[in-house]
């Protein structure tokens, strides 16, 4: 509610618009008082409306139905559309570090962004490229919407939630697409946990070279993956869990040797916390490389986010 404050006007003045008031309702005015004629008011003249910019509408989803809209997830907690040409800055691209098993290479340069979607590529050479998501959480649901153009070998699609601490094998991994097969028709989800690196595993046959929205909740009591709003795989084996945030990550992983080259594509992708949820406390700042050879780039690893704070602020 809005108070307007007006200003305190002194006993005279009260009394004098008192009498003034009576004046104008008895019309007791005297001759010498009265008031000249008001001339008319010249006609209003009508201003030309001001043009407005109309806001451009929302490029369309490239994926028609998803897991948020079918199960009614409701607004995100954050949201990257991938406009401009750059990567958003709480994006991260890799390197130039080795890749997957510290084969070929994983490089910014594989990663392009063009008309709404983020593009990485990889050669024949297995000069390929990944990007991660920060901050992440312990606990929670992410939806991409992704496509993945057919291999001749040696490259693997994937969306994953990776430990944001950087200690895998006992920080876990979630890989909850991930398009193993060069026809891009069969995807595979895994879990790894422990430290000796034990795994759950599970498959779907799905048309991957199609754009599909994949999606995976993680709760305190289960972990489920989706593709389209339909379930494909869950585990309720807690002491399989991550123990920590975790952080989204694109990549295409080099196994050599590469047949030839190939590409996958993101249109979109989300996030969302849930009650439960617990934020990182370590994270990067906009723009930084991320590293998946923490013992090698050390300087690529997040750190507190009060860190990055300070230095945002210096």
């Amino acid at each position: 509610m809005l108070t307007v404050r007006m200003p305190l006007m002194s006993r005279s003045m009260v009394v004098a618009l008192s009498a003034c008031a009576l004046v104008a309702v008895t019309g007791a005015a005297s001759p010498a008082a009265a008031a000249e004629p008001t001339p008319p008011a010249p006609p209003a003249v009508a201003l030309p409306a001001v043009p407005t910019r109309p806001t451009p509408p929302a490029a369309p989803s490239k994926c028609d139905t998803t897991t948020s809209e079918e199960l009614g997830w409701g607004e995100p907690t954050r949201t990257s559309d991938f406009e401009g040409t750059a990567l958003p800055p709480d994006w991260h691209a890799y390197g130039p570090e080795p890749g997957h098993a510290k084969k070929g290479i994983r490089t910014p340069d594989a990663v392009s962004v063009a008309d709404g979607v983020v593009t990485i590529t990889g050669d024949d050479d297995g000069t390929t490229g990944a990007i991660s998501w920060h901050p992440g959480q312990r606990y929670g649901r992410w939806e991409g919407c992704v496509q993945a153009d057919p291999g001749k070998g040696g490259y693997n699609a994937l969306f994953l939630l990776w430990p944001v601490a950087e200690n895998f094998p006992v920080g876990g991994e979630i890989d909850w697409m991930e398009i193993t097969s060069d026809d891009r028709q069969k995807v595979s989800f895994f879990l790894h946990y422990g430290a000796q690196n034990d795994q759950e595993y599970g498959s779907v046959r799905h048309d991957a070279t199609e754009w599909n929205a994949w999606a995976v909740e993680w709760t305190p009591e289960k972990i489920t993956a989706y593709v389209n709003g339909k379930e494909w795989y869950s585990t309720t084996e807690t002491s399989h869990f991550p123990p920590a945030p975790m952080n989204m990550t694109m990549q295409l992983d080099y196994f050599p040797p590469a047949g030839g080259s190939t590409a996958m594509r993101m249109d979109w992708a989300k996030q969302w916390a849930l009650p439960e949820s617990e934020p990182a406390e370590l994270s990067l700042g906009p723009g930084e490389p991320a590293t998946g050879q923490p013992g090698d780039y050390p300087q690529h690893k997040p750190r507190p986010l009060d860190r990055i704070e300070q230095r945002a602020g210096a």
